[in-house]
């Protein structure tokens, strides 16, 4: 497909063009400028997004073979070049033994660089949902932005961008408990951010864990955990008392209502193997 935009970046360049970055760049009339710049002379950017960067040995091994394909984005600071966007093929080119690295050089604020940065890692699709929700919430906090005006940049409606931001809220410790656990759907992440009070946090993520709830089932759990109305769920609950131990009582609770005999034997067989063999 031949090209007709002329701002931005030059034609011989892969990179995926964001509009925001085009409206950025095509400000510039000189236009960026594409150079090899030697790696300890780039420095990492203190606003990366990404919390970890993932299994790079693929990445690393390419590098070795055929070297940077994708200029990394820079700008001139203290001396050095700080990274703008790029971090992962920076670090992997790092571990490649590489002694400079393709990179488009950009002189722009502080401001504008830390935009792009937090942007520009937003698009990732391999962003975990709690640092997707931190740099949304960057996002409002550093530049002022609205919710409204951060969907429109991000590509996202603004209804899911309040949610995500919301997660923000979460606590790292609350978070590190989800992260044990497994816990990482955006919608029961978005129902552990309603809670108000840690404590309450704390009572249903422990909940989703040991109780194992899906999405509705938590849903009703933190609507009761705040205090508001919600319909009870009529589950189909099998008591037995042995005759010989008195002091031993099996319950066992479905999450439907009813429940045939078939269903009760399976899951005591099951349960019978599974403690044979533990």
């Amino acid at each position: 497909m031949q090209r007709t935009k002329k701002s931005g970046l030059p034609g011989s360049v892969n990179m995926r063009h964001d509009g925001h970055f085009v409206e950025i760049l095509s400000k510039r009339t000189n236009g960026p400028s594409i150079r090899m710049i030697e790696v300890v002379k780039i420095k990492p950017n203190p606003h990366q997004a990404r919390n970890e960067l993932g299994n790079i040995k693929e990445l690393v091994a390419s590098i070795k073979e055929k070297g940077v394909l994708e200029p990394i984005l820079v700008r001139p600071k203290d001396g050095k070049y700080e990274i703008i966007a790029g971090e992962r093929r920076y670090i992997a080119a790092k571990t490649a033994e590489l002694s400079e690295m393709p990179c488009i050089e950009m002189n722009i604020e502080d401001n504008e660089a830390m935009e792009i940065s937090l942007i520009e890692n937003l698009q990732r699709k391999d962003l975990d949902v709690f640092e997707e929700a931190d740099g949304l919430s960057a996002l409002a906090d550093m530049y002022g932005y609205n919710h409204s005006q951060i969907a429109e940049k991000i590509g996202k409606a603004r209804s899911t961008i309040t949610e995500i931001i919301n997660i923000a809220k979460i606590p790292i410790d609350i978070r590190d408990l989800c992260r044990k656990n497994s816990i990482d759907s955006r919608t029961t992440l978005i129902e552990i951010s309603k809670q108000k009070i840690k404590n309450d946090m704390l009572e249903l993520v422990s909940a989703i864990s040991e109780r194992d709830l899906k999405r509705e089932d938590t849903r009703i759990l933190s609507k009761k955990i705040k205090g508001k109305d919600y319909p009870k769920i009529k589950r189909y609950v099998y008591n037995f008392v042995p005759t010989v131990e008195k002091n031993c009582r099996i319950r066992i609770e479905f999450k439907k209502q009813k429940v045939n005999k078939k269903e009760i034997i399976s899951i005591l067989k099951e349960a019978i193997e599974k403690l044979m063999k533990s």
